[in-house]
């Protein structure tokens, strides 16, 4: 499996050869050598060739010695590891060193298991601060394609389609499966546009009551309705200046649909109560899992709506469609869970990578980041193989086939009598509950139907 890389950079051929036979046969890392500073220089300087994650710098080196690397080094690359190697244990020499930008200093001859600690420590810190700044990045609304894993392979096309979709205000319809980070998609759009710093907001329409759905999108006066105790801005003129982001867009009624479109057409919306329309200056990114087009032919979805959001379609593949990304997303995934869990980095096994890339992954990306959590929190060895991913995964398998059973539903009653319709709706929603795990946006989903009308059904079905 791919795995993170370092850098050997030392004159003497014996000992750059038992640091990488340590650091790459016996802990998985992946090495390369340099055999003076300039080739490491010229290695680390190539943009072309993937960025190193760890230098294993020998300090006296004829030539450009190990300090004039470090500060090659720290000019271009100030968070890069950079473990310093000499034989001198001088007090001095390491404070200088440390000075210089070296992340730790080892003296010579050195045991491998300060090496190891010292390798895994760095490289734990690295990973930390990157994820750190990736998120301050997504909070901020500064996402950027290059956050995306396999933003160069499986995504390639995808990402080509966002970047020019960042230069306008275009309307973008994003559609694929459940967990294939289509708001990740969204973020980065909006971080690589001119509106990136200014309010991204997020909503998922499924997810709102049907009768709440117009002051959350609009906004409401205090009193306008029972409940409305104090006054209410809505998701538009939180995004105002920025972009809003329509998760699930195709679950909204015909008559939300109709009141989306007028402020698309009008650039204003009219909050709940409120005696005139108000100004927005709003980007709209959407997405569904859904077939709109199949929605529009049938009647549940305005197609005027649907052209309004549909000008730029841009659909992210499932994680089957993209399988030479999930070595490098599993890989992603357990360096942040070992370095949050406060774990040793954990590696996969090739015949575990194989394992990994042959599943379906039908929760796609969601799915696979479960699995890592899951592998990193139960794992106590080093490496996992595939029979650690069939065992964490059996009990998942058997729970799927107990749901599939249970799945059946007859039309006819004990007596041989056909069921009332209301009655087999009832079994129909049990089953499906059962099936999903009771999650409501899932069965919802399942049953072609919206959250805030199945939380109905079983509120009815408990009174």
């Amino acid at each position: 499996m791919p795995s993170q890389t370092i850098l050997i950079v030392d004159d003497d051929e014996t000992q750059r050869m038992t640091s990488a036979q340590f650091l790459g046969h016996k802990l998985g890392y992946a090495i390369e050598e340099a055999t003076n500073g300039e080739q490491a220089v010229t290695r680390l300087m190539n943009i072309h060739k993937p960025l190193i994650d760890l230098v294993l710098l020998d300090l006296y080196m004829p030539g450009m010695d190990g300090k004039d690397v470090l500060t090659r080094i720290r000019a271009v690359y100030p968070t890069l590891p950079v473990i310093m190697v000499t034989a001198s244990s001088e007090i001095e020499d390491a404070v200088a060193l440390m000075q210089l930008g070296a992340s730790d200093f080892i003296t010579k001859p050195f045991n491998n298991e300060r090496l190891r600690l010292s390798v895994e420590q760095h490289l734990t810190i690295r990973t930390l601060s990157s994820e750190v700044a990736r998120l301050k990045r997504k909070e901020d609304g500064h996402g950027q394609f290059d956050d995306l894993i396999g933003a160069e392979k499986g995504l390639a096309l995808c990402v080509a389609l966002g970047r020019k979709a960042a230069q306008s205000d275009i309307p973008v319809l994003i559609t694929g499966e459940s967990g294939v980070g289509k708001e990740l998609f969204a973020r980065a759009i909006h971080g690589e546009s001119p509106r990136g710093g200014r309010p991204f907001v997020a909503i998922n329409c499924g997810a709102i009551p049907e009768n709440l759905v117009e002051s959350t999108l609009f906004g409401h006066e205090k009193g306008s309705f029972t409940g409305a105790i104090a006054r209410e801005i809505g998701k538009f003129r939180e995004a105002d200046g920025g972009t809003l982001f329509l998760d699930e867009v195709g679950e909204l009624k015909p008559e939300m649909q109709t009141k989306l479109l007028r402020v698309l057409q009008q650039k204003e919306i009219q909050p709940v109560g409120a005696g005139k329309p108000v100004k927005v200056n709003v980007r709209i990114l959407s997405a569904t899992n859904r077939n709109l087009a199949e929605d529009v032919a049938q009647g549940r979805f305005r197609e005027d709506l649907y052209y309004r959001l549909n000008v730029l379609p841009i659909q992210v593949p499932s994680l089957a469609k993209r399988r030479d990304d999930i070595p490098l997303l599993a890989e992603h995934m357990l360096a942040c869970f070992s370095a949050s869990e406060q774990k040793p980095m954990l590696r996969i096994s090739d015949a575990g990578v194989k394992w990994l890339v042959q599943q379906e992954w039908p929760g796609n990306v969601r799915e696979l980041e479960n699995l890592m959590y899951r592998a990193v929190v139960l794992t106590d060895k080093t490496e996992i193989t595939d029979d650690d991913f069939i065992a964490m995964t059996m009990n998942e398998q058997k729970r799927a086939g107990a749901q599939q059973q249970d799945y059946y539903v007859t039309l006819l009653d004990e007596a041989g009598l056909p069921k009332s319709l209301d009655k087999i709706e009832e079994e129909i929603i049990t089953a499906t509950l059962n099936r999903c795990g009771n999650s409501i946006p899932e069965a919802a989903k399942m049953l072609g139907m919206g959250q805030s009308t199945l939380y109905k059904k079983l509120s009815g079905k408990a009174a």
